[in-house]
Order: C-alpha cells, then sequence, then structure tokens
C-alpha cells in the first residue's frame, strides 16, 4: 500500500501554503504539498513563480506560521 505524504503546517496542521513573488510583494502563489511534489492553486500561472527552494520563505494560509520550506519537509 502506497503511503501518500503530506505536509501539513507545523501549528495549525494546514495543508495550504503560499510564497510570496519577490517582484511583487502583494503578489502570492497558494500550493500544497503532497509526497514532496509542489502542487499549486489551479488558478497560479506556473510560468510566473519564483523557483520554491529549501532557503525559500513559506508561510500558511491558516495561520501566522512561516519559515524556510526546508522545515515543512521534516
Amino acid at each position: 500500500v502506497m503511503r501518500i505524504i503530506k505536509m501539513k503546517c507545523p501549528l495549525c496542521q494546514s495543508e495550504y501554503f503560499y510564497i510570496k513573488d519577490p517582484e511583487d510583494e502583494y503578489n502570492y502563489f497558494k500550493f500544497k504539498c503532497t509526497d514532496g511534489e509542489i502542487q499549486f492553486d489551479s488558478e497560479v500561472d506556473v510560468s510566473e513563480v519564483p523557483e520554491v527552494r529549501d532557503e525559500s520563505e513559506t508561510y500558511c494560509i491558516n495561520c501566522a506560521w512561516h519559515g524556510h520550506f526546508e522545515v515543512l519537509k521534516k
């Protein structure tokens, strides 16, 4: 049986996060992460998304948590 691993917020257990556009602080890209694969929301134009790296500042969509993306992978 294959187990699906979903990343969750360390505070509220939400599965949805976002990263900000470094060019426009008011623009953000919502995503969830399953089995280490980032899945952006359907309305996100993936051609505009900045590269998400381990040190990318990541924000929970539900609560005040934010930190580096690598924290979610643990």
